[in-house]
């Protein structure tokens, strides 16, 4: 039997206190420490490269079944997944803890379980993919390990039919030149992880905020836009710079002295809003105040107060480097192929999940500025591990940057069947680091070369 998205019960907000409580529940003993890890994915018909619409009828240039996102998620069920609907579409799937849904364009997400160890994580993603190969064999779809599409213009990229994004949408123009292209066209990986405390907390959000540039750079694989070489090694990050600058960022506030909880709600109440979830219906509340909502002054629901439900959601549509809900969310890295699905924890969780590993690496950043985090970020995009920092590289960061993962990833002591610890899923990553080549850089000297200026390679070279 299929789910649907309920009408949620949730306390009305009184006091700023409880967001504050909110987000301090995440907090858990280092024992509890979780790892999730999210990616997305480009749908495709492998004979016509067009990408799938959300519903279609059987199409003999595809496959005897119709080659559309609604088919893959139908006949994803067969693995014991449960549908969610919205408006008489299935939009998601749940299994488990994890789920599968669509990104605006029909991206294809797998968010993981919270696991264990970056071992579980891998065994997650294997499954997943298998899952997702078997079904679009049958309609002869593909699935695209890139991290913005490749030649698909953003007016031939076809819409999922949930209710939020048509607001989104409508509103993404009115505050930056590139957020369809994100909605539409980008494609990423993500890890989220646990804290033990608000001190923990802070630790770990600066010293991943400082250091996402330098995932960044690992993980570039976004060179190709329109069918050509885009002059960046992420795209995908660069389109990040002019999306909303009221919901995205470094967000230097979380280096200053005092920051904790209350700071961060305190900025997530000055984003404007994107929609107020009432009656089973998301209703337009773009550029709206949160404040209002909790002063029952929202003018879309006149005298109703914000709930937690809501506040939940408000924080869902903040899109900082590295976001702050119950747990951090690690969202500066482009989508890859299979391994690198799995090197995203483990740099993360070496870094973050080992105390000497994690104050190791607050000492490599905490006296970098503002303005040289700032900086990074900006010119990442286009220079991936070349990128200048003070008297080097990101190059040199990156190679510090993984001793101490490894060396984090050692302490914790998560062996495989075979013994191996959890830093075999570093060494691609240290591969890139030590010749200062990621994906994109690849890619690049591909399309100049054995590819003779053909994108379409992407489509046998860069598929799941």
């Amino acid at each position: 039997m299929s789910s649907s998205i309920p009408t949620r019960k949730s306390p009305e907000i009184t006091d700023k206190a409880q967001m504050i409580e909110h987000l301090a529940a995440g907090s858990k003993p280092a024992a509890d420490w979780r790892i999730g890890t999210e990616h997305e994915k480009i749908g495709f018909c492998v004979k016509t490269r067009r990408p799938l619409p959300y519903d279609a009828a059987p199409n003999p240039d595809c496959g005897t079944k119709p080659a559309s996102v609604k088919y893959m998620l139908e006949g994803l069920q067969r693995f014991d997944w449960e549908p969610v609907n919205e408006g008489g579409n299935v939009i998601a799937l749940k299994r488990d803890g994890a789920s599968v849904s669509l990104e605006p364009g029909g991206q294809f997400e797998l968010s993981g379980a919270p696991l264990k160890t970056v071992h579980e994580t891998c065994r997650e993603v294997s499954r997943h993919l298998r899952e997702v190969r078997e079904v679009a064999d049958e309609v002869g779809a593909g699935f695209l390990s890139l991290g913005f599409r490749p030649d698909t213009k953003l007016e031939d990229v076809p819409m999922m039919p949930k209710g939020r994004y048509n607001i989104m949408k409508a509103y993404m123009p009115k505050v930056g030149t590139h957020g369809l292209e994100m909605m539409f066209r980008t494609c990423t990986v993500q890890t989220n992880l646990d804290f033990s405390s608000e001190a923990d907390m802070v630790k770990k959000l600066r010293v991943s905020l400082a250091l996402q540039p330098v995932a960044t750079a690992l993980f570039a694989n976004s060179p190709f836009t329109d069918g050509k070489l885009n002059g960046y090694k992420s795209f995908r990050s660069r389109i990040w710079l002019d999306t909303d600058a009221g919901r995205t960022g470094m967000l230097p506030f979380a280096f200053e002295e005092g920051f904790g909880f209350e700071q961060y709600v305190d900025y997530a109440l000055d984003v404007p809003m994107y929609f107020a979830y009432r009656g089973g219906a998301y209703l337009d509340a773009s550029g709206k105040s949160f404040r209002d909502f909790l002063d029952g002054k929202l003018d879309i629901v006149p005298g109703q107060r914000a709930t937690m439900a809501d506040f939940e959601d408000h924080l869902s549509t903040i899109f900082p480097e590295v976001r702050l809900k119950q747990f951090l969310e690690m969202r500066g890295a482009d989508t890859g192929p299979w391994n690198e699905l799995c090197a995203l924890p483990a740099f993360w969780v070496g870094l973050l999940y080992d105390q000497a590993a994690l104050d190791t690496a607050w000492d490599l950043v905490k006296d970098w500025t503002e303005a040289e985090r700032d900086q990074l970020r900006r010119d990442v995009p286009e220079m991936g591990l070349q990128t200048p920092h003070r008297s080097g590289t990101l190059q040199d960061v990156a190679k510090i940057a993984l001793l101490i993962s490894r060396e984090g990833l050692k302490s914790r002591g998560k062996l495989n069947g075979h013994g191996e610890s959890e830093t075999v899923f570093l060494q691609e990553l240290d591969e890139f680091a030590r010749t200062g080549r990621s994906n994109a850089d690849k890619l690049i000297a591909g399309y100049k070369g054995k590819w003779n200026g053909d994108v379409m390679r992407a489509y046998e070279d860069c598929v799941f």
